[in-house]
């Protein structure tokens, strides 16, 4: 009888454990409030830890960020302007992007070690994947 009443007092005081935990993983809803400088900078932190990134990497990597950050908002307020892009349009602008895509991934290579640029690679691979699970999940 005393067992019983042991097993059942520690299930339940895992299970409140377990519930009392809170999550550390940023929610889309605190990603969104961070300005655009916190969120490069927890970029740079993330890819200083997955890529070991010495004090230089950082400060170049942090500078093709900033680049591309600018570059994204650009894009984002033109494609939200509202206006309708001709079939020519469309073109010129996804070429834009894959030039200036393909200009970050060579940039990235001449910073990088060959491991970490294999690394980075893994890393755009992975993020390319998921981009495509969310946009699957959201059509359906």
């Amino acid at each position: 009888m005393k067992m019983k009443r042991l097993i059942i007092a520690l299930v339940f005081g895992m299970g409140l454990t377990g519930i009392a935990q809170e999550s550390t993983t940023p929610t889309k809803a605190d990603i969104e409030k961070m300005i655009p400088e916190q969120r490069q900078q927890k970029h740079i932190q993330k890819l200083t830890k997955e890529l070991t990134l010495d004090a230089k990497q950082q400060e170049a990597v942090s500078k093709i960020l900033a680049d591309k950050s600018v570059k994204a908002q650009n894009w984002k307020a033109q494609k939200s302007s509202g206006e309708k892009m001709t079939t020519e349009e469309k073109t010129a602008f996804k070429n834009t992007m894959l030039a200036a895509k393909a200009d970050a991934d060579v940039k990235m290579k001449a910073i990088l070690s060959a491991d970490q640029y294999q690394k980075w690679n893994v890393i755009q691979a992975e993020k390319k994947e998921k981009m495509k699970q969310k946009r699957v999940h959201k059509t359906e």
